[in-house]
This record gives structure tokens, sequence and C-alpha cells, in this order.
């Protein structure tokens, strides 16, 4: 189980993406559009400087949704390794069984 304060703000960072998302994407267009002059698109890298820094979605780090362990992450599931090892074995995940030969 990580520290608290680590999952108090991967939980601020995802709901910064999600309030910003609209309008850093706007604003990304007018930023790479060959068709705008060069003073709109200052302007709009500067309204893109000010907003805040953990509204980028490469600041979220992927992690446990059970446990916010953000190491040996699978993405298919979105478990850490332990929490998927205890759910397969109790046969919460489908299509996964413990290997036997």
């Amino acid at each position: 189980m990580s520290k608290k304060c680590m999952m108090r703000r991967g939980l601020r960072r995802e709901k910064l993406v999600k309030k910003y998302a609209k309008k850093r994407a706007e604003l990304r267009l007018v930023k790479n559009d060959p068709n705008v002059s060069m003073e709109e698109k200052m302007a709009a890298n500067e309204q893109l400087q000010k907003l805040p820094r953990d509204s980028v979605a490469c600041r979220i780090r992927r992690s446990c949704w059970k446990t916010r362990r953000p190491r040996g992450v699978y993405r298919t599931v979105g478990m850490c390794r332990n929490m998927f090892r205890i759910h397969a074995m109790q046969g919460d995940i489908p299509g996964i069984h413990k290997a036997s030969w």
C-alpha cells in the first residue's frame, strides 16, 4: 500500500487532467495550426504555460486501482502484480487461472 499523500497526489492529478483536457486540446490546436499567425500562436503558448503543471496527462503515473502501488502494474487489468496474484488465485479475474502441469 502506498503512502496516503502519494495516493492523494495521483488522484488530484487525474482530476486536474480531466478538468483542463478540453482547454488544453483547444490551445494545442491553435498552437500547431500552420494557418494561424505567430502572435496568436504565442498567445496560445502563454495560456498553455499558465495552466497548472499537473494538468498534463503525462504526469499521471499508472498505478494499481486497489492499492495505488506504482510499480509492477499490468495495463490490461490495472492491478499491481501482488493484487493480480491474489485475485487470480481466488478466481476473480475471468480467463485467468493458475497453471499446473
